[in-house]
């Protein structure tokens, strides 16, 4: 049967849309993007809690080729950025391949086309599958006893309950990682009492947030070359941050310390009391888990109302939380911060079978977590995982984005002037990338540095770091263009 459409992208997030802009450019019209949720922007779209904002600077957050002029503060709330999602679908013209509301169950390869199955029984098919789902887009939920008692109001922070007042209120908070950094201050300045419940402490750095004046947004519509520069200078901080201090962590273990002194530093400034400090203050090697910027969360423990327990949670009964040194807490709402699960129910997150029924994700789990250059797995033509292990680069998620789009401009462009319609990477290809990668992450942080007690999700079930590619930003996008087509068989669809 022939496909329906040239293409099925599973996600109408930034990755997504950079794909289907990407194809478009290529000449494929015949687009079907889909997405669970109600509207497109992916986690701009399903996280809304107070406080939510980018956290690395707006002018790098965003498309290289669409910049926006007009982000109110370096770091741009989180509405903002829902926006600058709905101006980039309207200005490609995506929005008419769009379907919300649409669960996608899994996909097979039937020997010439994808068949993707949704939720309800229907099924469509497609030449190429992309599947663009986000790293955080299955959230975690504690596995904690006693939990599903609680009788008090229980939030997740995706699924944000704008409607429920915290004034007043008795809160505890569960995680202390870059959510719970931005979201804490704000619940602290209107709850009655909050209790924050911290497994593992964050190095949190200076934030250097201001707001953008307006004669500075008109400056950079009219001249993209100054916010060009604006952005060049910010990618710059944050490679040397990311290259220097984790990817290359054996040769520049001093810029590593730098980054802890300066963590250290503006903890001290912020926090005088000795033991809450040592309470806030990680004991592991800087970069194994995400850092993150904030002005205001420390000195939130500094108020009388709001109080930080590091005691691990034995159990929630109906009104409250005990410790386990029998401590207990009475409290009226639950909010938990508790991030997402990348490495069981994600790569991937729908069940994909490829050539001769290759499960992927149980194929990932028996044989380590792999992707040629973190987008294309032998054993699954057509198929271009877009969230991938060893595909993350840098800090700004737009780097990995826009490598990915490289790849693909290069690997279609490489199949169509052979005359062939399907593509798939050569085990060969594959399995030299991965023991690359292998080899560079040998060099960083994640495997030179104290990363034990991180609790990170840089790290899979089986403590190997296979999320971030341990490569510059500039060799990822310099690969993206140049990787040699040999690396890929080509053939016609039978």
């Amino acid at each position: 049967m022939d496909a329906q459409y040239d293409a099925v992208i599973v996600g109408a997030g930034f990755g997504g849309m950079g794909a289907a802009i990407q194809l478009r450019r290529l000449g494929y019209r015949d687009l079907l993007i889909l997405d669970r949720e109600d509207d497109l922007g992916g986690t701009w779209h399903v996280n809304r809690y107070p406080g939510l904002a980018v956290d690395i600077p707006s002018s790098t957050y965003s498309y290289s080729f669409e910049p926006n002029p007009y982000w109110s503060r370096l770091f741009a709330p989180g509405a903002e950025l829902k926006k600058y999602a709905e101006h980039v679908a309207d200005k490609y013209g995506l929005r008419a391949s769009m379907r919300f509301g649409t669960v996608v169950t899994g996909a097979t390869w039937d020997g010439s086309s994808w068949r993707v199955s949704i939720e309800g029984g229907e099924t469509v098919t497609a030449k190429y599958l992309l599947t663009a789902t986000g790293f955080l887009s299955q959230p975690k939920m504690p596995d904690i006893e006693g939990i599903e008692k609680f009788a008090g109001k229980v939030i997740h922070t995706t699924k944000w309950d704008d409607s429920y007042d915290l004034a007043g209120k008795r809160a505890a908070v569960i995680g202390t990682g870059a959510t719970a950094v931005q979201l804490i201050p704000e619940i602290a300045k209107v709850a009655a009492e909050l209790t924050v419940y911290q497994r593992t402490p964050i190095w949190v750095s200076p934030k250097p947030d201001y707001a953008v004046p307006k004669p500075l947004q008109q400056a950079f519509a009219k001249l993209p070359l100054v916010q060009r520069a604006v952005r060049m200078a910010g990618s710059s901080i944050l490679e040397l941050m990311m290259i220097s201090g984790v990817v290359q962590y054996r040769q520049f273990r001093g810029a590593n310390r730098i980054a802890e002194r300066w963590c250290r530093a503006h903890l001290y400034r912020q926090v005088r009391d000795p033991q809450l400090r040592r309470k806030l203050t990680p004991d592991y090697s800087f970069g194994c888990k995400r850092p993150t910027f904030s002005n205001d969360y420390f000195p939130s423990f500094t108020r009388p109302h709001v109080h930080l327990e590091t005691n691990s949670i034995e159990r929630i009964d109906e009104t409250g939380i005990v410790t386990a040194d029998g401590k207990r807490t009475e409290i009226d709402t639950l909010v938990l911060a508790t991030g997402f699960n990348l490495w069981d129910t994600n790569f991937p997150a729908i069940e994909i079978i490829g050539r001769d029924g290759k499960n992927l994700g149980k194929w990932w789990r028996d044989n380590r977590f792999q992707a040629y250059e973190g987008v294309t797995v032998p054993g699954f033509p057509n198929l271009v995982s877009l969230n991938s292990p060893y595909s993350y680069s840098g800090l700004s998620y737009f780097t990995t984005i826009e490598c990915q789009m490289k790849h693909l401009d290069r690997l279609f462009k490489g199949m169509r002037a052979r005359g062939s319609d399907v593509f798939e990477v050569t085990q060969r290809a594959n399995d030299e990338f991965l023991d690359r990668m292998k080899h560079k992450v040998g060099h960083s942080v994640f495997a030179l540095g104290q990363c034990a007690t991180a609790n990170s999700y840089y790290f899979n079930q089986h403590g190997e770091a296979t999320l971030l590619r341990p490569t510059s930003t500039i060799s990822a996008h310099r690969e993206a263009a140049r990787f040699p087509l040999e690396d890929y068989s080509f053939a016609r669809a039978v």
